[in-house]
């Protein structure tokens, strides 16, 4: 189904690294154009480059609402208005709630919950524009698992990935009758850099121990998985999809 990602226009945040990076070379790969949002310029420029000329890079902050509403702009000077947007940016940073830093609060909460906010209001008339015309026109979430688990010392990082869960169910409601797929891919476990900023340097070493125990997923696992969930027919969309390693349960 990927061939039908031919000639449309894309937006992926978080596209320094991990999954977003992957996402971006998997749209490019079947035929969209890309715009990669990350706040690592030196990152996105070199992706932008591999990629060719179906990406330009965009330095944006998504905690940021005017950096966002910039980088639409940007990117619709460059490609026109877009069809699939990517809500990708996040942070994990696990501590005991009693001891945590509460600006790892303050930065789980402003980009994986108001980040996300501002990457769909930014996109969210050129979505609704694609589907008035007949086109696909898909908002994707990247969610989490721990949006539905329990994890001990990870409650902040948890509570936003459940807000992101049930704003997508919400969003669905919302603009699914007018014709935009709004859909949350949960993945498990991961080889990214997620959880690589943690403060608390015992959960930091947790969340390695985690990642050697078990065959985790890649990146490219959950690229292929959003792939797959834009590119279904426009009568389906696939609203939630859990992509766990098989070790995970």
């Amino acid at each position: 189904m990927t061939d039908n990602l031919e000639g449309r226009t894309a937006v992926v945040t978080g596209a320094s690294s991990g999954i977003g990076a992957a996402t971006a070379r998997q749209f490019a790969q079947h035929g969209a154009r890309v715009a990669l949002l990350g706040r690592r310029k030196d990152r996105i420029e070199e992706l932008a480059a591999e990629i060719g000329a179906a990406a330009i890079a965009v330095v944006a902050d998504v905690a940021d609402q005017q950096s966002v509403r910039d980088a639409a702009a940007t990117v619709r000077a460059a490609f026109g208005p877009v069809d699939i947007v990517v809500a990708n940016a996040g942070v994990m940073l696990a501590a005991p709630f009693d001891s945590a830093h509460t600006e790892e609060w303050d930065q789980m909460v402003g980009t994986n919950i108001n980040g996300l906010l501002y990457t769909g209001r930014a996109f969210i008339d050129d979505l609704l524009a694609a589907a008035g015309e007949g086109r696909r026109a898909d908002l994707v979430h990247v969610g989490s698992i721990g949006g539905h688990t329990v994890f001990p010392n990870y409650g902040v990082y948890t509570a936003t990935k459940a807000a992101v869960a049930h704003l997508t169910r919400n969003l669905r409601a919302e603009f699914g009758p007018r014709g935009v797929r709004v859909k949350n891919i949960e993945p498990g476990i991961v080889g990214t850099e997620l959880g690589a900023g943690m403060r608390d340097e015992q959960q930091r070493a947790g969340l390695t121990q985690w990642r050697s125990e078990l065959e985790i997923l890649r990146p490219g696992d959950i690229a292929d998985a959003i792939a797959y969930a834009v590119a279904a027919p426009p009568r389906m969309n696939v609203a939630e999809l859990i992509v766990v390693p098989t070790q995970q349960g």
